[in-house]
């Protein structure tokens, strides 16, 4: 195969100029045809395998036979079925158990009215008893003050007495008793004293029949100066009565 083109008669610039570009392009057209072509070519091609088989003919079925549809038979006609038997009723007992009867429904209670309360009469009750509360208080009062004032005079007494029984007995340390004393006669003596026990005077206030033993109790109450102070302040007394008996311990 030939690739020149034919060479024209030379015409103007322009003709040229259009001819040389065209045989340019028919050039570059074969050439990559060309190229392609052989390319195509030179490639391998994927070969397939195809299993020619002739199909075998289908059998062709046997015609089928239809039976004859049976002639439907009747029904045959239901039974009737036998009426069951009434049972025998059980044998009435000879006794017949009689029900308890039920006892009577208690009644239920009626509410009983609530008493009317007459203000007034409530108000004299309340006083009444708050007057009665108060006597009580008083009296108790009065009762535990009475207690306690006898419990003081008791307790008092007994110091007094305890006082005077020291005074005594000192006297009696120092007395000197004359003979032939008939009995135990009671001489007292008002002594009169100072808060130290000091004796300022010493008074006969009844004699005891005998001016002997009357002598020497005196003398024995001077002799005991200072006499014994109380042991609670408030239980000195300026003048005492002082009994003495000579028979007493």
């Amino acid at each position: 195969m030939s690739t020149d083109a034919p060479i024209l008669p030379p015409a103007n610039k322009a003709g040229k100029r259009i001819s040389i570009a065209l045989a340019i392009a028919v050039h570059l057209l074969l050439a990559a045809f060309l190229f392609y072509g052989v390319r195509w070519q030179t490639k391998a091609t994927d070969v397939v395998e195809v299993e020619l088989v002739r199909a075998a003919p289908e059998p062709v079925a046997a015609p089928v036979a239809v039976p004859p549809a049976p002639t439907p038979e009747p029904a045959p006609k239901a039974e009737p079925k036998p009426e069951p038997k009434p049972l025998p009723a059980p044998p009435k007992p000879d006794i017949a158990i009689k029900e308890k009867p039920k006892p009577p429904p208690k009644p239920e209670p009626k509410p009983e009215p609530k008493p009317r309360v007459d203000p007034v009469k409530e108000l004299l009750k309340r006083e009444e008893e708050q007057l009665a509360q108060r006597k009580n208080i008083e009296s108790a009062i009065q009762e535990a003050a009475q207690k306690q004032a006898a419990h003081a005079a008791a307790a008092r007494s007994k110091a007094m007495n305890a006082y005077v029984a020291s005074i005594v007995r000192k006297i009696r340390g120092n007395i000197v008793l004359p003979p032939d004393i008939k009995g135990n006669p009671e001489a007292i003596f008002e002594v009169t004293q100072l808060p130290d026990g000091e004796v300022l005077t010493v008074r006969l206030k009844r004699s005891s029949g005998n001016a002997a033993l009357d002598t020497a109790v005196e003398r024995a109450i001077l002799k005991s100066n200072p006499l014994p102070k109380p042991q609670q302040a408030e239980l000195f007394a300026r003048s005492l009565d002082l009994r003495y008996r000579p028979l007493d311990e």
